[in-house]
């Protein structure tokens, strides 16, 4: 396994996305090393959340400042795909920056992780923690 994430994170992106069936959620992902830790839920200001997503920049300041006095590092992101494919789309592969971050897609009850490789995206192996 290349991850390992907390059931406690794994079971919160899942509830999350159940809640909002019609708009993409969105959040980050905390920890250190391969220890996914904790989802942050952040904010989508994306224009259009029914398809796409973007976390709230304000949100990603927050987190980078904490991380500076001790607390989890950002390890990736997650959102839904409120049209049932737990997979990277097109505007996932537009938007995609290399930037060793670890991809978290939910929808229909499955959870899928990914890293972006070059002009694609890679499945990455996770194991969920006890």
């Amino acid at each position: 396994m290349d991850f390992r994430i907390s059931r406690a994170a794994h079971a919160q992106i899942l509830a999350e996305a159940a809640a909002s069936p019609t708009r993409e959620v969105c959040g980050l992902l905390l920890g250190d090393g391969a220890e996914i830790k904790a989802a942050l839920p952040c904010p989508n200001v994306a224009a259009d959340p029914a398809c796409t997503f973007e976390i709230d920049p304000q949100a990603l300041i927050n987190v980078h400042k904490a991380a500076r006095t001790g607390d989890p590092n950002i390890l990736g992101c997650y959102h839904s795909h409120p049209n049932g494919r737990a997979e990277p789309s097109e505007t996932d592969r537009a938007m995609a920056e290399d930037n060793g971050w670890v991809w978290t897609i939910v929808a229909d009850g499955a959870v899928t992780f990914w890293r972006v490789k070059g002009a694609g995206f890679i499945g990455v192996g996770v194991q969920i923690a006890e």
